[in-house]
């Protein structure tokens, strides 16, 4: 699953959303590719997120960061829940209210629907690649896509090499360049798109 590259073209990330929230759909699928795609998060931390870790229940809205531990470095991480993530969040809990399964601190956003436990990483796998196959995208794509997409997107936007470098933990840019698929196409671009 690690041999995934990010997805480069913006059509293809719509057509992944798309997929769970129109064509087929089931929000709780929507919002994991929708955080995905936009914390820069492992599949292994997105999926034990609770709803505690985005709403604070004493105030009663939704918190500004996602504050975490990272599974696999036990690095702390403090990511903004930015404008997609909290439309989505906010539109999810809706639904469960409308289907009379409020939201409670200690409750998965990405759970089961008939118990309170996280899917499986193979589930979530399993998730993207139907929508893959379904909406007819080209390339393969994996939990760990999403993760790539990020990072991809924030370069070509002119994110600092730096500050990619820290969200990844990554210890050179080098690392980042092939973490990212960073190649000869991109380089193109831009010298046919530079134009003095």
């Amino acid at each position: 699953m690690n041999s995934a590259s990010p997805i480069r073209d913006p059509e293809h990330i719509k057509l992944l959303k798309d997929f769970y929230r129109y064509k087929h759909p089931n929000f709780r699928n929507y919002v994991m590719i929708v955080i995905g795609l936009n914390t820069a998060l492992r599949i292994s931390d997105i999926l034990p997120l609770t709803w505690d870790d985005v709403y604070d229940f004493n105030l009663g809205i939704y918190r500004k960061h996602i504050c975490l531990r990272e599974k696999k470095t036990g690095k702390k991480q403090v990511i903004l829940i930015n404008a997609h993530i909290l439309a989505a969040l906010k539109e999810y809990e809706q639904i469960l209210s409308e289907q009379s399964t409020p939201i409670y601190p200690e409750k998965y956003i990405i759970s089961h629907t008939n118990r309170n436990e996280p899917i499986s990483r193979i589930q979530a796998h399993r998730i993207l690649q139907l929508a893959t196959d379904e909406s007819k995208i080209p390339h393969k794509i994996s939990c760990h896509s999403l993760r790539k997409t990020f990072g991809y997107h924030a370069w070509k936007k002119g994110t600092p090499p730096a500050l990619l470098m820290k969200i990844y933990n990554h210890s050179s840019f080098e690392i980042t360049k092939r973490y990212l698929g960073i190649d000869q196409d991109d380089k193109d671009d831009l010298f046919e798109n530079i134009l003095l």
